[in-house]
């Protein structure tokens, strides 16, 4: 999918963080005949499906973690034998040290910050004392993840560690903006994969896998319902892609920090505007970066930004939201106001 004609998410979302588990039982009860039953045989399919699930949660669900940042928890993935683990920006917080439970049980682990980066709302931490046996997930191609997919969701939803869920590949290359409710970054985050498969608070930073046990995507959010008081919208999930997860996963292991975002910036402190009609009709340049992009195309504070390329610009959510499909280096046109004339230029994009 061409990320530049990616289009934006507008339904509610909430990053998939627990502050308390709280686990309650149920009981069900139903009519029907009380004598003896009879047992048929699953058909070969079905059960060749059973053991590629199995096989799956055998490889994979060792190198999944629960992370216990304090007031929350989360989950993470074993990057490498080193000790280096992947999870979400809004899991680890504000937090510099944590607490990390295995899927052997080993609880007694802690962990550092190496870096966060909550434009992306991905971090790295790194546990003091490696254990024997960390086995490090294999992280496989999201750009070849196709609808219709089958993935497992694999994390700590609710605090209850190693739980599996499962779905389908919903739909690829979904721009989000997550706002910061829920102990989200706020972050616009391009080329997500949308699945079915349950994600529930504490799913954040965990595993979405492939049934060849590679994982494609790092589990983040979950779609709430307006109309429901805001409680989750089942089965509307979305992972960050794992090409994006390596690419800042591998920058902040070397160097300690981003060093390349591959994120597209227009150079410019802006804020939403509102029209005669009092709906949102712009983004006013509050300051623009010398030698930026849109220095360079000669937008000045004072101009209001209305269109980039083919999409109309109304807020500065609206702007993040294009800018994370496009690339640094791309050339495209701004389309602007000032003095109440209605003004374009090309600009090339710089990076974030």
């Amino acid at each position: 999918m061409d990320a530049s004609h990616t289009r934006a998410l507008s339904v509610p979302l909430v990053a998939a963080l627990a502050a308390a588990a709280l686990v309650g039982g149920c009981a069900s009860s139903g009519s029907g005949d009380s004598g003896g039953s009879t047992t048929q045989a699953a058909p070969a399919a079905a059960n060749d499906l059973q053991d590629d699930y199995q096989k799956v949660i055998k490889d994979v669900l060792p190198s999944v973690v629960q992370i216990d940042a304090g007031d929350s928890l989360g989950s993470g993935v074993v990057y490498d034998d080193k000790g280096h683990i992947v999870t979400n920006a809004h899991v680890v917080g504000e937090e510099k040290s944590f607490k990390v439970t295995t899927a052997t049980g080993e609880q007694a682990l802690t962990a550092d910050l190496v870096s966060a980066y909550p434009e992306q709302d991905l971090a790295v931490i790194k546990l003091k004392d490696v254990p024997s046996g960390l086995k490090a997930a294999t992280f496989g191609d999201s750009t070849k993840a196709g609808v219709g997919q089958i993935v497992l969701a694999m994390g700590s939803p609710l605090g209850l560690s190693s739980s599996v869920t499962q779905g389908i590949v919903s739909a690829t290359g979904r721009t989000v903006s997550e706002g910061r409710r829920g102990g989200g970054t706020g972050a616009t985050i391009g080329n997500m994969v949308q699945t079915s498969a349950a994600i529930n608070p504490g799913n954040s930073g965990g595993a979405l896998v492939d049934l060849d046990g590679q994982v494609i995507g790092i589990p983040t959010l979950a779609a709430t319902d307006p109309d429901m008081g805001d409680s989750a919208a089942p089965g509307i999930g979305f992972a960050i892609p794992s090409s994006m997860v390596k690419t800042v996963a591998d920058q902040i292991v070397k160097d300690g920090k981003v060093t390349d975002s591959g994120r597209a910036a227009l150079g410019i402190t802006g804020r939403t505007v509102l029209g005669e009609d009092y709906r949102p009709a712009g983004v006013a340049v509050v300051e623009v970066k010398e030698d930026g992009a849109a220095d360079d195309a000669g937008l000045r504070p004072g101009d209001i930004v209305t269109e980039l390329g083919d999409d109309p610009i109304t807020t500065i959510e609206s702007l993040s939201e294009v800018l994370a499909g496009d690339r640094p280096g791309q050339k495209t046109r701004v389309t602007y106001v000032r003095d109440g004339d209605e003004k374009s230029a090309e600009v090339t994009l710089g990076e974030m």
